[in-house]
């Protein structure tokens, strides 16, 4: 599938027939110009200046695309080349600290995609298999590229290295801690991706480990990397989990959920989680409730995603389990981030033979624009460890 076509999946309202226009004579200044140029110097962040955070107008249509479209048109106005940055995660950083995107008014089209978002349920079993097609499908090399050995697509655990491959797999041993995970145990992996976890927990702590994924790839894959182990991946939607399980984890997956359904989400797991177990659920989680994600997000890259946060998390599971811990690893997601843009990079020659500019730009500006939201720390990542019953102890909680 080449480049154009991959975007035209994605719902693309960029024109093909846009070509970047560069103005060496400076026009009078418009009105969207001025706007834009005055939103971007309250963030510190000058157009075209001299900073690495400044931004680079190469095409003038980039100032009315914005005002129009917002964050949408922010985002595939960089993927058309209308502009430029040096550091855009810095860039990212300023704008949303300052509060840039509440300022400019969403386009109709993004108000109709938010009313949809109430009135459908956008994460329904039917669904649930367009960001695995969309995203997750475009292909393990793909993915292999941009991420550590065992294919860990989440926050890293940087606590004492600078090392993707290290940091993933303190994550995965600080999950199997919080579990309290023992040889024989059985485990659940809800949106257990490529395996990676659940091959980890089955080397390393003698666990019996069902994994369920709905993408096809990442089954294909977790079966050949888990081959030999007591392992079971299974093409199966989060409705659809039936067993017993001494310990249940989900890294990731919330955020495919949807608010509309967090309560059948809760609802699944205590159902198979024996009485006293454990419940570990690592998900994005964002400072204020919202419909749907951001425009630009949610259109290129997780499609019918809807960030929780940490209170709706908390709410979904009254009834259904005892919170024992929560842990905040939001900023360690600004080195996780910055590792994969610079694998992603390291093959970028790659991707845009086969993919294309515009994808290559878009992949980009995806990683290096979540960064920056992580530092400006409008994003978090926490580790709810929820518990069937109430525990009598704090052990094994606090291992942090």
């Amino acid at each position: 599938m080449n480049g154009k076509s991959m975007l035209a999946e994605r719902g693309s309202s960029i024109d093909a027939r846009e070509v970047t226009v560069v103005h060496p004579v400076r026009r009078r200044v418009g009105r969207a110009e001025r706007i834009v140029t005055e939103l971007f110097a309250e963030a510190d962040i000058e157009v075209n200046g001299m900073r690495p955070c400044d931004i680079q107008v190469r095409d003038d249509r980039f100032f009315r695309r914005v005002l129009k479209d917002g964050t949408l048109g922010f985002g595939e106005s960089y993927m058309l080349g209308w502009w430029d940055c040096d550091d855009l995660e810095e860039l990212c950083c300023r704008a949303i600290r300052s509060g840039i995107e509440q300022r400019v008014r969403p386009a109709i089209g993004t108000m109709i995609e938010i009313v949809f978002g109430m009135v459908l349920n956008l994460q329904s079993k039917s669904r649930s298999k367009v960001v695995a097609k969309r995203h997750y499908d475009l292909g393990n090399d793909f993915f292999g590229a941009m991420l550590d050995p065992a294919m860990q697509y989440s926050c890293a655990y940087f606590h004492g290295t600078t090392d993707l491959a290290t940091a993933q797999e303190l994550k995965m041993e600080l999950i199997c801690k919080k579990l309290g995970l023992q040889p024989g145990m059985r485990l659940l992996d809800i949106g257990c991706g490529w395996g990676g976890l659940a091959r980890f927990a089955a080397e390393n702590h003698g666990c019996e480990v069902v994994g369920i994924t709905i993408s096809e790839q990442q089954k294909a894959y977790a079966d050949r990397y888990c081959e030999g182990l007591p392992v079971d991946i299974r093409l199966k939607d989060f409705r659809d989990i039936d067993g017993e399980f001494d310990a249940i984890c989900s890294v990731g997956m919330l955020e495919h959920v949807g608010s509309r359904n967090y309560d059948t989400y809760m609802d699944a797991a205590s159902g198979c989680l024996r009485d006293g177990g454990l419940f570990l659920c690592h998900t994005i989680t964002a400072n204020e409730a919202r419909r749907g994600t951001d425009p630009w997000i949610s259109r290129y890259i997780f499609m019918n995603s809807e960030l929780p946060t940490a209170a709706q998390v908390l709410q979904a599971a009254e009834g259904y389990f005892v919170n024992e811990d929560m842990h905040n690893l939001g900023p360690y997601y600004v080195p996780t981030l910055r590792a994969w843009e610079a694998g992603f990079m390291r093959s970028r020659d790659d991707f845009r033979i086969e993919y294309g500019e515009q994808f290559v730009r878009m992949w980009r500006f995806y990683l290096l624009s979540c960064s920056g939201a992580f530092r400006a720390r409008s994003l978090q990542v926490i580790q709810f460890l929820f518990s069937r019953g109430g525990l009598e102890t704090p052990e094994p909680v606090r291992i942090c």
